[in-house]
């Protein structure tokens, strides 16, 4: 049901008239605004029922309803269910797992969802829970530049635990990196400017033996 008021539903005597282009005609009497919305072929909307007098524009309302409806519809599609992903190490985990890992820890990130990072120990390793805490230092670090450390490393058990979530400016930061990723670097556009140096060099000496030809 829209929360508008139109037409007959508006009760105050008076309104605050809003052509059809928004531009303001100014004080009427409510009888006097709907007919000159008839006569327009339009609606009389209140918009702002709080003011005083109340505004109401000229529109066509089941257009405006529906524009209004689909907005509204959009932005439920881009309303994202933030889910935890959880990514698991050992407290040996070799440079490279540790990468591929904290690759996919950045991917689960620019995606606004969290990250538990959970390190598991095994038998001895037990022992050495330190190189755990330090798998999970290291993640601090290296993602410390698009996440914020949720809840500090927790240990239960064999399992030493973490959550980081993703900064609230997570899609600047992105951006800036695609930015920057797609900017060509000072040596390339060095070495084009040279390329074209040397074929406009190469087309001037051209140009001179055929007019001497000539």
């Amino acid at each position: 049901m829209p929360k508008e008021r139109i037409i007959n539903q508006i009760t105050a005597p008076q309104v605050r008239l809003l052509d059809a282009e928004g531009k303001m005609v100014g004080v009427v009497a409510t009888r006097e605004a709907l007919r000159r919305a008839e006569e327009a072929g339009m609606d009389l909307v209140e918009i702002s029922p709080t003011a005083e007098p109340p505004v109401a524009r000229m529109m066509d309302f089941s257009k405006y309803y529906y524009q209004k409806e689909k907005k509204v519809r959009e932005a439920r599609k881009k309303q994202h269910e933030v889910e935890i992903k959880e990514i698991k190490f050992g407290p040996n985990t070799e440079e490279h797992d540790y990468n591929f890992k904290k690759n996919n820890a950045i991917k689960f990130l620019k995606q606004h969802n969290k990250v538990k990072f959970t390190v598991r120990f095994r038998g001895r390793q037990m022992a050495h829970k330190e190189r755990g805490y330090g798998v999970l230092d290291n993640l601090k670090l290296d993602l410390a530049h698009i996440a914020d450390v949720d809840s500090e490393p927790v240990s239960d058990r064999n399992l030493l635990s973490m959550i980081m979530s993703p900064k609230k400016d997570i899609d600047k930061i992105v951006g800036k990196e695609a930015k920057a990723e797609t900017k060509p670097e000072p040596a390339a556009v060095e070495a084009v400017e040279e390329a074209k140096g040397d074929l406009a060099e190469q087309l001037e000496v051209l140009e001179k033996k055929q007019s001497s030809d000539s």
